[in-house]
């Protein structure tokens, strides 16, 4: 798989976004280890999860500690993956997302995402949603804490805006690694803070990148359903004999060379299929009819 910066890394130019495997209608166990196993034997490298990532109601770190089994029972080598993980969001038993970014609670809870995680320091620790209730830089400044202390290595954040993410740029330089965005050809809200990133140098994560592309059969190029709201992913994806959700997370790649989509899974052909989009190379051609789609 070719490979993108992040902070002073380099990861697989594809992640997973392991939220699926541990909230409603998560698979069983042996599947969803399967599935981050499936990940890494094609060279995914980044791993993206979340203190919150669970059922409503349920204790946190659920999407934590699966993550770690799975890299334990791992049978190939695993000292180039970066796990991420976020704290700032809870899942309380009515099912809503809540937001609590005071610096007690950060620091509280990338503390307990560090046991869960098994690991000295986290490899990048990221703010989930900025709180309106904290200032901004109340936020950031408990990443930078967290930084200093050297309990995490790299931070990001989530959900911002391009103000929020110059002002994190300024508190946390070019430990600043990451920001995570929802963006895909159906939402594309985030184009600004896409351009911040890459005139900054910072990783982009979309997050739910397959937006707007309907979920089809893994079996082959027959199987390829033509009737999502965006077509020409269908069309460019039967001329490659791929899926459109390969063809998506390709095109997403193509809009900036900071740019690392992190596509959930939650069975090893969904993570496998995706991860091809790394090495899948779109024309000129194919690259016109998608823009112009999309």
């Amino acid at each position: 798989m070719h490979h993108r910066p992040l902070g002073n890394l380099r990861v697989g130019a594809v992640g997973l976004g392991a939220m699926p495997l541990s909230i409603e209608g998560r698979p069983d166990e042996t599947r969803a280890v399967a599935t981050v196993h499936a990940a890494l034997d094609a060279g995914v490298t980044l791993l993206d999860t979340a203190d919150s990532y669970h059922l409503p109601g349920e204790e946190p770190g659920h999407n934590e500690r699966l993550v770690a089994r799975a890299l334990a029972t791992y049978g190939g080598g695993t000292a180039d993956v970066l796990v991420a993980t976020k704290g700032g969001r809870g899942r309380p038993a009515d099912g809503s997302w809540t937001v609590t970014g005071s610096p007690r609670h950060l620091r509280s809870a990338a503390g307990a995402s560090l046991k869960r995680l098994g690991v000295e320091a986290i490899g990048l620790y990221q703010l989930h949603k900025p709180d309106p209730a904290i200032p901004f830089e109340d936020s950031l400044g408990a990443l930078r804490d967290l930084l200093d202390e050297g309990r995490i290595r790299l931070a990001g954040i989530s959900n911002t805006t391009v103000a929020q993410i110059h002002q994190a740029h300024a508190i946390l330089g070019d430990r600043l690694a990451s920001v995570q965005n929802q963006y895909s050809p159906a939402v594309r809200d985030s184009e600004p803070e896409l351009e911040l990133c890459a005139e900054l140098g910072i990783a982009f994560l979309p997050w739910s990148p397959l937006g707007g592309i309907s979920r089809s059969s893994l079996d082959g190029p027959s199987k390829v359903r033509s009737d999502d709201r965006f077509g020409a992913f269908s069309e460019v994806a039967r001329k490659h004999g791929v899926s459109p959700q390969q063809v998506c997370l390709a095109w997403l790649l193509t809009r900036s060379p900071t740019v690392i989509p992190i596509p959930g899974a939650s069975q090893p052909a969904t993570i496998r299929d995706s991860a091809g989009a790394a090495d899948l190379a779109l024309n000129a051609e194919d690259l016109a009819r998608l823009n112009s789609h999309s």
